[in-house]
């Protein structure tokens, strides 16, 4: 196997991106973590391929890109089921797989999911921007460019792992058709009324086209809650769902901004963050409140 692979984008997809474990460390200066909204996924592309979990992945949203390669090396896809092909022959999730010169990976219509994670073995040759690789895909984008696919991008991957593949994993089914997303209550809780809590708690809500990955805006309002006052800019991380003034609920997520001012009515917990990685606009779900005995499990 060569040293190397090099990855060509003859189409960059819908959005497409490099993503790794996040960056931490800077959101006092009002830097997102950013990072793989899947975590669980992105790691186990990697571990497939023989990568560290810090390794880098790319995220592909949707509508997948096309890749053409030179040199040889592995991989693996995790995630959602885009319909990946290699050379037109179907590429399943969960499996390590080789490619050589000029073989072509490309993909479809997405049948399964909203985010495929591509793990590439070895030593990815992008630049880092404060210890990590992870794309800025908003009002920081121009930060990190290279991190950001276009048509006609070439990556370069190092074959320097040393770790051995993992051939396949266990496939599990990413979510049923309209999860109950588990919160803890937010810090602005107890200001909601008992009645505005039960219409939260009690409604689905479906995920609108105006989200990305700073946030999911959800269509359905709280028609009851009516804020009496405004609150003094707090921090947020990337779960926390603010209630707008008008009563639009809205779940921040990997890419969102550092601080804001609405109301903090739950905050997703970290096991369920990937489960919503998966959901696309049109989407549903619900949430329910964490129980005492689930939070002692999850302590």
């Amino acid at each position: 196997m060569s040293s190397y692979v090099a990855l060509h984008f003859l189409k960059a997809g819908l959005f497409t991106t490099i993503q790794d474990q996040g960056r931490f460390g800077y959101q006092a200066f009002g830097v997102p973590t950013s990072g793989a909204l899947d975590q669980g996924a992105a790691a186990l592309a990697n571990r497939l391929v023989g990568n560290s979990l810090d390794s880098p992945v790319l995220e592909i949203t949707l509508m997948g890109p096309k890749i053409q390669f030179e040199g040889e090396g592995v991989m693996a896809i995790a995630g959602a089921n885009l319909s990946a092909t290699l050379n037109g022959v179907a590429c399943p999730n969960g499996q390590a797989f080789r490619v050589s010169d000029n073989d072509v990976l490309q993909f479809g219509r997405p049948v399964e999911g909203c985010r495929a994670y591509l793990g590439v073995r070895g030593k990815w040759e992008i630049p880092s921007w404060l210890s990590s690789k992870s794309a800025i895909s908003q009002n920081g984008a121009a930060l990190t460019p290279a991190s950001i696919m276009q048509k006609g991008t070439w990556i370069k991957v190092r074959n320097e792992s040393k770790k051995p593949i993992t051939q396949t994993s266990e496939v599990t089914p990413l979510t049923n058709s309209s999860p109950s997303i588990r919160v803890l209550p937010g810090p602005e809780f107890h200001r909601f009324s008992r009645f505005t809590i039960g219409e939260f708690f009690g409604q689905s809500y479906r995920i609108s086209p105006d989200s990305n990955r700073m946030g999911y805006r959800l269509q359905e309002k709280l028609t009851s809650f009516a804020p009496n006052e405004e609150l003094i800019s707090s921090g947020i991380i990337p779960g926390t769902i603010q209630i707008t003034s008008a009563g639009q609920p809205i779940i921040l997520l990997a890419d969102a901004q550092t601080t804001g001012g609405y109301y903090r009515i739950a905050n997703v917990i970290g096991q369920d963050l990937d489960v919503l990685a998966q959901l696309k606009p049109g989407d549903e779900l619900r949430f329910s409140l964490v129980s005492f005995d689930e939070k002692q499990a999850l302590a």
